[in-house]
């Protein structure tokens, strides 16, 4: 089925790994200067440990776009948040920080691969945005293929 593989068709994680080492050989995403520094939350006590964590971010949200029509901030600060330690009590779900789920999408839109949504409010996919994430989920499948022939 050549031509036919969607970000649907892949696993998440290799998709993800892969679209955001693909923006990061690219170069083109405005990165902030703040990331380095910042918390991805207010339940999390410190900052990412990995260096890339910007274009993990960057291409977790792209998808999460592209499987939806239009997505807002709001939302994905719901999907990326996570529960609160609390101590002794017990642990509640706080969203994710806005401000970097904003600046992930302004780069995003930025390079093309996202634009806003008159009509709804939010952002979604462009058409150029829709067809490197089929061609990198193309590459996903076909790398995957090449894995299984190598068991045999």
């Amino acid at each position: 089925m050549a031509g036919g593989i969607s970000v649907r068709d892949v696993d998440a994680q290799k998709f993800i790994e892969n679209y955001a080492s693909f923006l990061k050989r690219q170069g083109k995403l405005p990165i902030p200067g703040w990331v380095d520094t910042v918390k991805t939350g207010p339940a999390k006590e410190l900052p990412p440990q990995s260096i890339d964590w910007f274009y993990v971010r960057a291409a977790a949200i792209a998808r999460h776009v592209y499987l939806r029509k239009t997505v807002g901030v709001g939302r994905l600060r719901k999907v990326h948040g996570s529960p609160k330690n609390r101590g002794s009590r017990p642990s509640h779900h706080v969203n994710a920080s806005g401000s970097v789920d904003r600046k992930v999408m302004q780069s995003l839109e930025k390079i093309g691969v996202l634009e806003q949504d008159e009509e709804k409010g939010g952002r979604r996919i462009t058409q150029s945005g829709q067809r490197d994430l089929d061609r990198i989920a193309q590459t996903v499948q076909e790398s995957l293929e090449g894995d299984d022939e190598d068991d045999e």
